[in-house]
This record gives structure tokens, C-alpha cells and sequence, in this order.
């Protein structure tokens, strides 16, 4: 498996990347691999905690015979531009830059390329889904619902997971974790700044107003190609029950999974869904039923079937 280091231009900012092409293949099919929200590199990897989703599916699709190119975000790891100022529009703009960056490469076939992306990673790529000339999407713990509601959601996931003593303070304090955050996101559509301080923590007020803002049923409903959604039955971060309304949406050919015990992580977890067991699932590979079923699922839809859309298909 040979990495090669590339540079992606994307609206005067250069993203550093890698394209991992597979051995004793010519001109292999290629998937964009995107990462998730926060400060991620090239592999889904960040200063507090080591994710590396996109460096095992990499490794994985290499290994399966197909090439991938995955890219540090903004002002992250060799990647040019300020992270704290980038809003969900410019990341979008920074996927479609290295889709193109992906399609010029002579090393594969520009005509069998899918995009996969995980949580924010899954909006973006649901975004490019209208692209006739893709021949698929992968969304992996992505959403259909408004970021404004998916964060809303999570808070009412999350609030039960706390640590006991922090929900005593909390009952003390007289404060409702859904309320507080409720709070919070009125603070962040009422400014304008890119950054802003809440609690004394720079935020990336652009982001999280385009991020609240953003409706992906459009997308999911103007999609010209097939799409793959997964989402683990143990996520605490988006709705698993959003597969059944991605299904709902997409007019194309679509396969939805919801694995049991998987996290957002896309670990595997016996025990109770919980941001406290992150750190030692994240010790643990990425599910091989997941990646077994991207690589099944590109095999078949990079063969060169022809796409027919939901209307169209007989009974």
C-alpha cells in the first residue's frame, strides 16, 4: 500500500493530503474520505483524542483494492487556513476541492470514485451526492434533521450518561442540561463574530450557526447517486431512527444499516452508550462488520451498474 503526500488548493488555502493507493493495482477505484467535526487531521486524529477512522477505512480499502485520498481540515496538521474561522460552507468548499484534487490524479479511475464521510463528514457527502458523475455516497453516522436539532438531541442523550456527582451539582444548581444548552445556541445564532468566548472557551461561531442552520434533507432528496447510511444502534450523537428518514428521502438506490452495539465512533460497545467510554473505545479498531460492509458495498456499486432512480424502478 503506497502513501503519497499531495497538496489540494481550495479557495487560496492548501490542504495536505494522502492518497493511499492499493498494491499491484492500475488505475484502482478511489473513494474521499472526510472526516468529522472538530479540529481533525488526515486520519480522524485530534490533540485529546487519537479517533483514526479514516486511517483504518483507508487501510481497509487498500487492502480491498480500492484507493482513497483523505485531507487534514483547515489550520489542522499540515493544512493551511485557520480552523476556528472555517464555517461548514467553507468545509464543504474544501471537500469538493479535493474531489476534483482526486478525479485529476492518474493513478486511478476517475469514473469509479465515491465519497465517504463520517458525522459532519456525512453531511458534506451527502452535499456532493448530486454529483451524476460519482458513483456513490457513504454516510456514516451522518443526520437528517437540522444541526440545530441533532445538538438538541444529543444534550437529552447525553444529560443521562453524566457522572453521578455532576448531575448532583447540577440538580443543586438548578440547572437542566437541555435548558443550558438551549441557552447556549441562542447565544451563538445571535453573533456575528467567527469566534467567539462562551464559559471563557473559544468557539467556532461560524461553524456551529452554519452547522445549526443546515437542513440536509435537501441534499439526502437531490442525491443522483446510490447511497450507503450507517449508523450504530448505540450512537449517542445522531439519531440512528435517521437512517429510515434518509431512506425515506434519497430517490436512489439506497441501503440502510443500523448495526447493533456500534457507537458513533464506530466501535463496538456491550455496555451502555456513553461520551465516558469513548476513551477506551477508541483503543479498540473500528468494527470490521462496518468496514466489511463499505468494501462489500463499493465492490458492487463501482462495477458500473447503472443508476435508477426510486420512481423508476418496477414492482
Amino acid at each position: 500500500m503506497t502513501p503519497i503526500d499531495i497538496s489540494i488548493p481550495s479557495d487560496g488555502v492548501s490542504l495536505r493530503g494522502t492518497l493511499q493507493l492499493p498494491d499491484a493495482e492500475t488505475r484502482p477505484a478511489a473513494a474521499l474520505l472526510i472526516s468529522g467535526s472538530g479540529p481533525l487531521d488526515r486520519d480522524s486524529n485530534w490533540k485529546r483524542m487519537k479517533v483514526d477512522v479514516m486511517r483504518q477505512v483507508a487501510t481497509h480499502l487498500a487492502a480491498a483494492g480500492v484507493a482513497s485520498l483523505r485531507y487534514d481540515k483547515r489550520g489542522v496538521g499540515e493544512s493551511g487556513g485557520d480552523y476556528r474561522s472555517a464555517g461548514l460552507h467553507d468545509n464543504i468548499a474544501d471537500a469538493s476541492a479535493a474531489l476534483t484534487a482526486l478525479r485529476a490524479r492518474s493513478e486511478i479511475d476517475p469514473q469509479r470514485i465515491v465519497v465517504i464521510g463520517h458525522s459532519e463528514g456525512a453531511l458534506i457527502a451527502a452535499e456532493l451526492a448530486a454529483d451524476t458523475d460519482l458513483d456513490g455516497v457513504v454516510l456514516l453516522a451522518g443526520a437528517a434533521t437540522t444541526g440545530e436539532e441533532v445538538l438538541t438531541w444529543q444534550a437529552r442523550q447525553l444529560a443521562p450518561t453524566l457522572p453521578r456527582p455532576v448531575r448532583w451539582i447540577m440538580r443543586l444548581l438548578r440547572q437542566d442540561l437541555v435548558e443550558t444548552q438551549t441557552k447556549r445556541l441562542a447565544r451563538i445564532k445571535a453573533s456575528t463574530d467567527d469566534v467567539i468566548r462562551i464559559n471563557f472557551v473559544k468557539l467556532n461561531a461560524k461553524w456551529f450557526r452554519e452547522f445549526m442552520a443546515h437542513d440536509p434533507t435537501a441534499g439526502l432528496g437531490a442525491a443522483a447517486v446510490p447511497v450507503l447510511a450507517i449508523t450504530g444502534s448505540k450512537d449517542i450523537q445522531v439519531n440512528p431512527a435517521d437512517v429510515d428518514a434518509m431512506e425515506r428521502l434519497v430517490q436512489t438506490p439506497f441501503v440502510g444499516v443500523v448495526p447493533e452495539n456500534i457507537t458513533h465512533l464506530l466501535r463496538s460497545e456491550a455496555g451502555p452508550a456513553s461520551l465516558r467510554t469513548y476513551k477506551k473505545q477508541v483503543r479498540r479498531p473500528v468494527d470490521s462488520g462496518v468496514l466489511a460492509t463499505i468494501t462489500e458495498w463499493i465492490a458492487t456499486t463501482t462495477a458500473g451498474e447503472p443508476v435508477v432512480p426510486k420512481a423508476e424502478t418496477a414492482d
